[in-house]
């Protein structure tokens, strides 16, 4: 974090001394703001929160020490620089020991106290955010992006923890719609390099042909088409961190590439005679057990050990099904304001109603089913009947759909599509997966029946 990004609190008693510091320090590029005595300051700390702490040692109403003291034991331990007075050494000591940085006497020399401020501004790192981190993981049950109590979860967010503050390259497995961009943009958010590029590219999405160019880039001219140089994924995600989802659907000849790049940290473009130097993070993704990917063909084995230096995989909801009720809550809340109605909450039925849903779609249905159910209600509350047919609590799930004798092969294939995506939560991807069929195929027929239906309705 950038010297100007970092918040210090004043508190001095003295307004002039109070005034100069404050105006100093706001010359030096830090975002300051000041109280005039240690309980005033105590207080302003839990609404500022700021990083640094600069606080006179004798004040009234509440001394420096007491105010530090107080401070820790409310659970607020921010970096603290005590200002003395001649005498006043015993008690500076004893501030040190109760965990502050550094104490300065009086007078103050300016050119002292902003090179110690800027010492603080680059040591305030990842070791002491984790801190705050892991005390809202165990608190609220939240990390970065991710939501959710269960021991499951936990032991997911205590992984990422572990791993976010090196520049391991991470394989997250899982099935689809379990998160798993999530985790990857919550480990680059918890890393020293969050402040580059985080990019990621779905390898599954981008056609063969153009897999090379758009990982590497290519020069002017590389190919038909390829009228200007262009940056690959690999560039753009220089200093900062690269995410490739989906990386057994990279062929096999372009994961031999891939592996030299990740290794050498170099590349060379499409159609290009010179090397570009990178400092890139490599987080991989699937939805598909590696190992098995491997004997099946489809992942190189060394590409693998490679990537693997350290692995998360991420549960299904139905193994985390205690965190359903967070997330419905966290998305009532995002999604609430963006459809512009006044939901408030979920009542009991529609909970309990949720909580017996298999979630072959996990988190990314359970979203889906939340926004539906947002659009149809009628409020304060959602209730089961404004969930989808096949999620409401009437007896026992019936997830078959009966067939009319007489009905024509093309009709009986229309409603199973329509009712497998229904009970995907509309992730198509995932209703392919169920069929058994490529996500072209299915919407290729979703095309063609779109197009029948407009026919009928026209006659």
């Amino acid at each position: 974090m950038a010297a100007n990004e970092k918040r210090i609190l004043v508190v001095e008693d003295e307004p002039v001394t109070r005034q100069a510091w404050c105006e100093l320090i706001v010359s030096w590029g830090f975002k300051v703001a000041a109280a005039r005595n240690g309980q005033e300051g105590f207080e302003m700390a839990h609404s500022f929160e700021p990083h640094i702490l600069l606080a006179d040692l004798k004040m009234p109403r509440k001394d420096g020490l007491t105010m530090l003291k107080e401070l820790r034991e409310s659970g607020l331990n921010m970096a603290t620089i005590i200002i003395s007075g001649e005498g006043d050494i015993p008690e500076a000591v004893q501030a040190i020991k109760q965990g502050a940085y550094d104490y300065l006497r009086k007078p103050v020399d300016p050119q002292h106290l902003r090179v110690l401020l800027n010492n603080l501004a680059e040591h305030l790192n990842l070791s002491a955010e984790n801190i705050r981190l892991r005390r809202r993981l165990m608190g609220a049950g939240e990390l970065g992006l991710m939501i959710g109590q269960s021991l499951a979860l936990r032991r997911v967010m205590s992984l990422i923890e572990q791993v976010a503050p090196s520049s391991a390259s991470v394989v997250i497995t899982g099935e689809s719609g379990t998160g798993k961009e999530l985790a990857a943009r919550t480990i680059h958010d918890l890393s020293p390099r969050r402040n580059g590029p985080y990019v990621a590219v779905n390898c599954a999405a981008i056609p063969e042909t153009l897999m090379e160019s758009e990982l590497f880039g290519h020069e002017r001219g590389a190919f038909t088409g390829a009228d200007r140089r262009r940056e690959g994924c690999f560039e753009l995600a220089n200093g900062g961190t690269l995410m490739l989802d989906e990386i057994t659907e990279l062929r096999i000849e372009l994961q031999a590439k891939l592996l030299r790049v990740i290794e050498e940290q170099r590349l060379r473009r499409v159609g290009g005679t010179s090397e570009v130097a990178l400092d890139v993070r490599v987080l991989a993704a699937s939805n598909r057990p590696l190992p098995q990917a491997i004997q099946e063909g489809r992942l190189r084995e060394d590409l693998f050990y490679r990537l693997n230096v350290f692995s998360i995989e991420l549960p299904p909801l139905r193994d985390r099904i205690e965190d359903l009720e967070p997330l419905t809550e966290h998305f009532i809340s995002q999604l609430g304001g963006y459809h512009r109605n006044h939901i408030t909450g979920i009542d009991h039925d529609c909970l309990q109603a949720l909580k017996g849903c298999p979630w072959p779609g996990n988190v990314r249905q359970l979203r889906n089913v939340i926004e539906r159910a947002l659009i149809v209600s009628n409020g304060p509350l959602l209730t089961p009947p404004d969930l989808p047919p096949d999620l409401r609590p009437v007896g026992p799930r019936d997830l078959g759909f009966q067939v009319r004798v007489g009905s024509s092969l093309d009709d009986i294939e229309r409603t199973l599509i329509y009712r497998t995506i229904e009970f995907a939560g509309g992730n198509k991807t995932r209703a392919a997966e169920i069929l058994g069929v490529s996500i072209k195929t299915l919407y290729n027929r979703l095309e063609r029946y779109e197009v029948k239906e407009k026919e009928d309705d026209a006659v």
